[in-house]
């Protein structure tokens, strides 16, 4: 089968289930309301801008070498693949538009938008991902406090504890700082985190009955190293196709750290 014909076969039965859920009985009926736009850009920090920009550069990134390794030219594989990431999330708005507790969000539009275009203007520009997004995750110490607001065990966590997230722009050191002195596997990664949230703009004060402990919210900035997988050489064909499917998981490395509290940490390995 031919690959736009996979992706049209995909994108067809991606969007005939947000519309089932949509319009079906997935959502209960009093969580349900006339379509409404809402300013969500403060909530969790951006945290949640972040995670949109991810998943659209990711799913983009995919959808582009997807294409390129069917030996589709390059012009049309950016246009096919390019903006998946942008085309596949935004139709969720539109069903987020008619739920009480979400609305649909400009903001997450932006994020969508930018996550695309990074991943294809770095293509249209270098022709190759000089700089990748990536994700590292860790279960933080107020999800284990926050009684299950924030999950109960690690996976549920993951959806839910936003302050366990981080963010991360890898960039090859090489590339932009030492002039092919090191390996080009090694990366320099700037990230962005949150700690001290139970809430999108306030923080709850209880859940489940019990009392939630009063925290700080604030920002991390973090610098760190990291390996841009696919620059590891390697003759096992297998190998090589895992290295270039973990591309945007940030392997655990020392980190330093300057948070909105005005502190400077440093950690000999931030996940």
């Amino acid at each position: 089968m031919r690959p736009l014909s996979v992706t049209a076969i995909v994108l067809t039965s991606y969007f005939a289930g947000l519309a089932y859920i949509g319009t079906s009985g997935y959502y209960p009926d009093d969580s349900r309301v006339p379509f409404y736009f809402t300013n969500d850009w403060k909530y969790y920090l951006q945290m949640d801008k972040f995670h949109h920009a991810f998943m659209s550069y990711n799913i983009s990134y995919f959808g582009y070498r997807y294409f390129i390794n069917a030996g589709i030219k390059k012009s049309k594989a950016l246009l096919f693949g390019g903006g998946l990431g942008f085309l596949m999330l935004t139709p969720k708005e539109f069903v987020d538009g008619h739920l009480k507790d979400s609305g649909f969000s400009w903001g997450d539009i932006t994020a969508n938008f930018v996550g695309s275009l990074v991943m294809t203007g770095q293509e249209l520009l270098f022709d190759e991902q000089i700089v990748r997004y990536k994700f590292s995750f860790w279960r933080s110490e107020y999800a284990q406090l926050g009684n299950g607001l924030l999950g109960r065990n690690f996976i549920h966590s993951y959806i839910k504890d936003y302050n366990g997230h981080t963010y991360w722009l890898s960039i090859n050191a090489n590339r932009f700082v030492l002039k092919n002195k090191l390996p080009d596997w090694l990366n320099i990664a700037a990230g962005y985190s949150v700690n001290g949230m139970y809430g999108p703009i306030e923080n709850r004060q209880s859940y489940n009955g019990k009392i939630i402990p009063e925290t700080l919210r604030y920002r991390q900035f973090l610098l760190s190293l990291d390996i841009d997988w696919p620059e590891i050489q390697t003759r096992s064909k297998f190998l090589k196709k895992v290295l270039n499917t973990i591309v945007f998981i940030k392997l655990p490395f020392p980190a330093l750290e300057f948070n909105s509290k005005g502190q400077f940490k440093g950690y000999w390995l931030y996940f």
